[in-house]
């Protein structure tokens, strides 16, 4: 029998209405195996979950029914104890091959598993949708219905809800493949009232669910911090002398400094990614997505970060970049930042190691150095902010990426405003957190710096809890709203 500690659910259902795709995204396992072809799964394959090397759910994928009007016909004749029907149905079937399937998926009912049952929404209802209820119903166990709309079609709906409501003791609408985690919670949460007995077990679960998405999103935030602090003072040298051609080593040390920012950005979404369970399939962005535009382009400084306005009124409160955003306010909305000030993002050139002497050259407003140059760390607030909401696009992204999915259409989109990220709707409070930071983390001192980080971390948990309560929002353009 099942340990009725922890909760067991079959999902049952017609062959390639979506069964495996649910179990995917519920147990957060992309290891389940999907495929369009109807009939693939041909045996129960159990996917736990575990939180805190603890199970406290499991989920059983089932095939298909194989013959639900012959098996309705048996039930009907059934005369022996009800809570028995199934196992009696196992024991009289299991060498019959024309009901292999339909005794691997009674399985796990017959040892006391509760039932999900999943049907594709797009499609109407037919009398062979009717006998697998009915069998489902006959098997006494709590049983919840779900409607995987996998296409936009919706005309069938109500027929589906009328039918389900003479057999199920609750009903609900999931899209396995656009499942949002609120979307996941609201499906536990309706999961626990299909029976009285399961309810104080399940809303465990339910928060067992939650505080574990709690500490990924802290874990997150910690990966952010230490991101941010790594780009912010990243640096690099090169010694020159009066044969060097200073305008191709500014070129590769540009060119460097911007791959490893890169580098230290990519490395984070990758953690972060780790954290949410997406471990075999890639993730394609879309087609429009901020994120397939290289960090230091135009178009990205264009569309994330601050206003100009904003900007100066960051670097103000904060004491930092001042001249950085004077620059940018200069280029309006071209951002010619890179050309005006060596084609770096802010991070100024300096003269190091040489002695007054040295800094005598100057380009654009920036003094060069005769021996030696260094690029960063970077002055410019404003890459702070583009990473983070580069972050925060990955980061919704992730969580909202159904483990069910193995590929991704949606339509495109664009707001046409000036800034579409998330920073640049927060509270000046919340963006003189973010100068402490800047300023902190690249001043050496440690004590202001961890101060300064943990007072991110606040505003980085903030963020994230209200991307993971909220309609999915993938990129600029579909900015994130409460529901």
């Amino acid at each position: 029998m099942i340990n009725e500690s922890t909760p067991e659910f079959a999902v049952a259902g017609h062959p390639n209405e979506g069964k495996s795709s649910v179990v995917s995204t519920l147990a957060e396992d992309d290891s389940v195996r999907i495929s369009p072809i109807p009939g693939e799964t041909l045996f129960c394959r159990r996917f736990p979950v575990v939180i805190d090397g603890k199970e406290i759910i499991g989920f059983v994928d089932t095939p298909g029914f194989q013959n639900p009007l012959s098996t309705l016909e048996w039930m009907r004749h059934y005369s022996g104890p009800d809570e028995a029907i199934a196992a009696a149905f196992r024991r009289t079937h299991l060498e019959d091959p024309n009901f292999r399937d339909d005794c691997e998926l009674f399985a796990p009912i017959a040892e006391g598993a509760g039932i999900i049952y999943v049907v594709d929404g797009a499609r109407p209802v037919r009398n062979v949708d009717r006998a697998e209820m009915e069998v489902l119903r006959l098997t006494g166990r709590p049983r919840m219905a779900v409607i995987n709309c996998k296409e936009k079609e919706i005309r069938y709906l109500d027929q589906w809800k009328n039918e389900f409501r003479k057999h199920f003791n609750a009903v609900r609408v999931f899209n396995a493949h656009k499942a949002t985690y609120a979307e996941r919670i609201d499906l536990l949460e309706t999961l626990k009232r299909i029976d009285q007995d399961w309810q104080p077990t399940l809303e465990t679960v339910i928060e067992a669910f939650k505080q574990d998405w709690y500490r990924r999103n802290v874990q997150s935030a910690d990966i952010l911090c230490r991101m941010l602090a790594d780009a912010l003072t990243h640096r690099l040298s090169r010694n020159i002398n009066e044969k060097t051609d200073e305008e191709t080593i500014k070129s590769q040390l540009q060119e460097t400094y911007n791959q490893a920012i890169a580098r230290i950005e990519k490395t984070s979404h990758q953690e972060i990614r780790r954290l949410f369970k997406h471990n075999i399939f890639n993730i394609d962005l879309p087609d429009y997505s901020i994120l397939r535009t290289d960090l230091f382009s135009d178009r990205t400084w264009q569309v994330l970060g601050l206003t100009p306005k904003q900007l100066i009124t960051a670097a103000g409160l904060s004491g930092v970049a001042m001249g950085a955003a004077l620059d940018l306010t200069a280029h309006g909305l071209t951002f010619g930042i890179f050309s005006a000030i060596g084609g770096l993002a802010g991070a100024g050139w300096a003269a190091l190691g040489g002695g007054r002497k040295l800094a005598r050259t100057q380009v654009v407003g920036i003094h060069l150095g005769g021996r030696q140059i260094q690029v960063g760390p970077v002055e410019n607030i404003q890459l702070l902010y583009i990473l983070l909401d580069r972050a925060f696009i990955f980061y919704s992204h992730i969580i909202n990426w159904a483990h069910g999915r193995r590929d991704y259409t949606v339509d495109s989109g664009t707001s046409g405003k000036t800034k579409a990220g998330v920073t640049a709707e927060w509270s000046e409070a919340t963006r003189q957190v973010c100068g402490r930071f800047f300023k902190d983390v690249r001043n050496n001192d440690d004590i202001k710096a961890e101060k300064a980080r943990h007072q991110m971390t606040s505003v980085l948990l903030g963020a994230f809890e209200t991307i993971s309560r909220s309609d999915r929002r993938d990129d600029p353009g579909m900015r994130w709203r409460k529901t």
